[in-house]
């Protein structure tokens, strides 16, 4: 490999994750007013970083082995497999963190142990709330897979 040579998938893949967090995180300041530096690195949120890394790759190998070859097909299940989860099991269970969160402050306004607290040991009265911010609405997925593939197709395949 001579010096203009690179890894253009995992370059292309991994400039989608990083401007999808970049986004997310800005997105997240125009709505909120605030900085929060776990959205840079977070999962959830709008565009999907998933989607736009693993649509990015796939559509990067279909540009370099072809629309045929094994390479993409690969790609391609495992991009389904991806975003098919980021919509449905880890978006359900962003649901239900933000409601065992919701009952817990529910509790704490009563008195009443949370459902954290009897499980914990005597001594550790650090309240945890749950990450609600874990899976995406279709609408976040199409939005990181549509950044994925804009930014596979915008890298170059070689440089020079």
């Amino acid at each position: 490999m001579n010096a203009l040579e690179y890894n253009y998938v995992l370059v292309s893949a991994i400039i989608s994750w990083c401007a999808a967090q970049i986004i997310k995180t800005l997105i997240h300041f125009i709505q909120t007013k605030s900085f929060n530096p776990e959205r840079l690195f977070g999962a959830g949120g709008m565009p999907s970083s998933h989607s736009a890394l693993v649509c990015s790759a796939t559509i990067a190998m279909c540009r370099k082995c072809g629309f045929g070859s094994s390479e993409f097909a690969l790609m391609f299940i495992l991009s389904m497999i991806v975003m098919y989860d980021a919509m449905g099991v880890r978006r359900s269970a962003g649901l239900h963190a933000k409601e065992i969160n919701r009952i817990n402050r529910i509790f704490a306004v009563r008195g009443i142990k949370s459902t954290e607290e009897c499980n914990d040991k005597p001594n550790d009265k650090k309240k945890k709330e749950l990450k609600e911010y874990l899976g995406h609405t279709p609408f976040e997925v199409l939005g990181g897979a549509l950044l994925g593939i804009l930014i596979a197709m915008l890298v170059p395949m070689t440089i020079g």
